[in-house]
């Protein structure tokens, strides 16, 4: 029914204004965040434990003819092909709603490990374990993150580190029974039961998933030109650029790592397994301490953190020990920009730009992603008494690096709220 008296068109004004300056911070957005943990863990969880098809596909044969070159774009294109379809992805949203999408990306995930379990050529398993599974990822993950934000407010840093635990959670579970499936039933049945179970996990979590886009109405452009006028958001688009190179490389390179200073294929699962169990750990309390003391400063300093234990921990590591001690703190903090950047979206451009500076985001890391860990394996040196030293260095520069953009935005954001 329209409503067409004066004083109830602006009682409706000041309610939505108020519904969008001040979200439920709880209520079903709680069924929300547990969809989204669902989503980050049958997602991000099953492409996190790639690392562990890397170290396989490197040691043995598997695809003859191929290069570690190959077996690297294989992983990265799972991560820039998510992120390239993220334009896209906004516009189908905008058009047909949160949830269609979506689950056109559950039948591409599946897909994409089921076709993968057939692949008898490196350029078929790049094209279905990497681009096919990546595009279900992009087009399940990408209008899920923009929801979230909309039904938190005091508490959204804290929702987005749950929800991204689930990667950590994922990860350790896949990275355990993948190993497990390829060594006791065969790699392309381990292929065809993650694509089956990621199917039911993610169809489940889709159809809990709800948006408030009839309130927020939010503007949902895939390419907002008009954002990239603001320094501010080139400064968080660099940091988003930058952490991604160290990001990528740290991730898949860890378990082939681990074997190349002479621990066991066990153990390099174990390393792995840790890391994504320090993930799951880490990211609640990343996103508590982002609302506590600040949402670009908390960021900024774990960059930091995350790029000197590469320096201090990783580099000198040549034990098990120390290898599983970084594994659980870089765990915790390696993967800060997909806890913090909803969140830092809002802080730079507002609730109603979210989906519009998020679509940036992605684009801007399509590249990193895609080649992070190609340059990773270029910079090793097979035979040599330390492989990894350069992909090591590059790791801990990437961040370190990275962080630099984040205090300067941190920075200008503290400069202009003082005014």
């Amino acid at each position: 029914m329209p409503v067409t008296n004066p004083d109830d068109v602006m009682a409706l004004d000041i309610r939505i204004d108020g519904d969008l300056e001040h979200p439920p911070d709880g209520g079903y957005g709680w069924v929300c965040v547990a969809a989204c943990f669902m989503i980050n863990c049958f997602t991000w969880g099953i492409v996190s434990s790639y690392g562990v098809y890397l170290s396989y596909y490197l040691r043995y044969d598997s695809f003859p003819g191929a290069s570690p070159l190959d077996f690297a774009f294989v992983g990265g294109s799972t991560f820039g092909a998510a992120m390239l379809v993220a334009p896209l992805v906004t516009f189908l949203a905008r058009k047909f709603g949160t949830r269609a999408p979506m689950f056109a990306g559950v039948v591409a995930l599946a897909g994409g490990f089921i076709a993968a379990s057939f692949a008898s050529e490196a350029c078929h398993l790049y094209l279905c374990q990497g681009v096919l599974v990546g595009v279900g990822v992009g087009f399940i993950y990408i209008p899920s993150i923009a929801i979230l934000s909309q039904w938190f407010s005091k508490r959204r840093s804290l929702a987005n580190g749950i929800t991204s635990a689930g990667s950590g959670i994922g990860g350790v579970i896949f990275s355990l029974i993948t190993g497990s499936m390829i060594e006791n039933i065969s790699l392309a049945w381990s292929l065809r039961i993650t694509g089956i179970i990621a199917f039911v996990m993610t169809l489940i979590a889709v159809v809990l998933t709800r948006d408030r886009n009839h309130v927020i109405q939010p503007a949902q452009h895939p390419f907002d030109t008009k954002l990239l006028s603001q320094k501010k958001v080139w400064l968080l688009l660099a940091w988003a650029f930058i952490s991604m190179l160290g990001y990528i490389t740290l991730l898949y390179s860890l378990p082939d790592f681990a074997l190349s200073i002479g621990l066991s294929r066990a153990q390099s699962t174990d390393a792995i397994t840790i890391l994504n169990l320090g993930t799951a750990v880490g990211r609640p309390f990343i996103g508590y301490l982002s609302d506590r003391y600040g949402r670009i400063k908390v960021p900024a300093f774990l960059t930091l953190i995350c790029g000197i234990s590469c320096f201090a921990i990783w580099l000198p590591a040549t034990s098990f020990g120390v290898t599983i001690l970084f594994a659980l703190i870089s765990g915790a903090i390696l993967g800060v920009f997909w806890v913090t950047i909803g969140p830092l979206c809002v802080e730079v451009a507002g609730l109603q730009q979210l989906p519009s500076l998020l679509s940036l985001s992605w684009l801007t890391i399509v590249l990193p992603t895609f080649f992070s860990e190609a340059i990773a394996l270029k910079l090793r040196r097979p035979g040599s008494g330390r492989e990894y030293l350069y992909p090591q260095m590059f790791t801990g520069i990437a961040y370190i690096v990275a962080s630099a953009f984040l205090f300067e935005l941190h920075r200008r954001h503290q400069k202009k709220r003082s005014r």
